[in-house]
C-alpha cells in the first residue's frame, strides 16, 4: 500500500475536524525532517481564527478599494499566502506578524469563512518584539506601503526596547537620515523642550535617567 493510500485509509472514517488535525500533525512531522525546514513557510498550518489575533503596533494601512480587491481575491482564488504568526505562550494565541488583512478578510466575511470552515492557514516564526516589529516593516516596506507615524511609534518602541540606531536601520533597510525624521514625528521636541533637536536624539528613558541623575547630584 503506497503512503497516499494509506493516508486515505486513515482519515477516512475522522471526522472533518479530526482530518485537519491529522493533516497538521502531518505536516508538522514531515516539516521536522525537511531539507526546507528553515523556511516557514514549508510549514503551512490551518488553525481555528479565534485563535489569531492583531498585534498592536503594525503601521500598515491598506485603502477600502484595495481592502475589496483583496476580498474579491480570497473570495474566487482562495487564500493563496498564508499569514505570518508568533504564539505567545502567555495568552495561548497566534498574534499576526504580517498579513492583518487577510486575516481580517476571513474575520469580517462569512462567506470567506464557510469556504476556510473557520480556519485560517498560518505559518509561525520565532522572534522577540523589537525582531518582530521589524519583520513586520519588512513586509510593509516592500509591499511599498507603511504609514509614517505608525513607524514612528515603532521605531521609538525599537530604540526604548535597546535597540541603537544602527540596529533600526540595518534591520529595517533605513537610512540615518530617514531614521531621524520618523524621531521628529513623534514631537518629541515638544514634549522635552530642554532637549535640542539633534542627530544624536535619545529616548524617553535615557532623557529621564539622566534627569534623574542630576537631580539626585545637586
Amino acid at each position: 500500500m503506497d503512503l497516499i493510500k494509506q493516508i486515505k485509509e486513515e482519515i477516512k472514517n475522522l471526522t472533518e475536524e479530526q482530518t485537519i488535525d491529522y493533516l497538521t500533525d502531518l505536516r508538522n512531522a514531515i516539516h521536522q525532517i525537511s531539507p526546507h525546514k528553515s523556511s516557514p513557510v514549508d510549514n503551512v498550518q490551518w488553525v481555528d481564527i479565534n485563535l489569531v489575533q492583531a498585534n498592536d503596533y503594525n503601521p500598515n494601512s491598506v485603502a477600502n478599494k484595495e481592502m475589496e480587491l483583496l476580498y474579491k481575491s480570497i473570495s474566487h482564488d482562495g487564500y493563496t499566502q498564508p499569514v505570518v504568526t508568533i504564539y505567545d505562550e502567555r495568552i495561548k494565541k497566534y498574534v499576526i506578524v504580517d498579513g492583518f488583512h487577510r486575516y481580517s478578510v476571513c474575520l469580517q466575511n462569512k462567506n470567506v469563512s464557510e469556504i476556510t470552515k473557520g480556519k485560517l492557514p498560518i505559518v509561525v516564526i520565532e522572534k522577540d518584539i523589537n525582531d518582530r516589529m521589524a519583520s513586520t516593516v519588512r513586509h510593509n516596506r516592500a509591499r511599498g506601503k507603511h504609514s509614517v507615524d505608525g513607524m514612528a511609534n515603532m521605531v521609538f518602541s525599537m530604540l526604548e526596547n535597546g535597540w541603537a540606531d544602527e540596529d533600526i536601520c540595518n534591520h529595517l533597510g533605513m537610512e540615518a537620515e530617514e531614521l531621524l525624521r520618523l524621531k521628529h514625528v513623534t514631537g518629541f521636541s515638544k514634549l522635552f523642550k530642554d532637549i535640542e533637536y539633534q542627530k544624536a536624539w535619545k529616548t524617553k528613558r535615557q532623557i529621564q535617567l539622566e534627569r534623574d541623575y542630576k537631580n539626585e547630584n545637586v
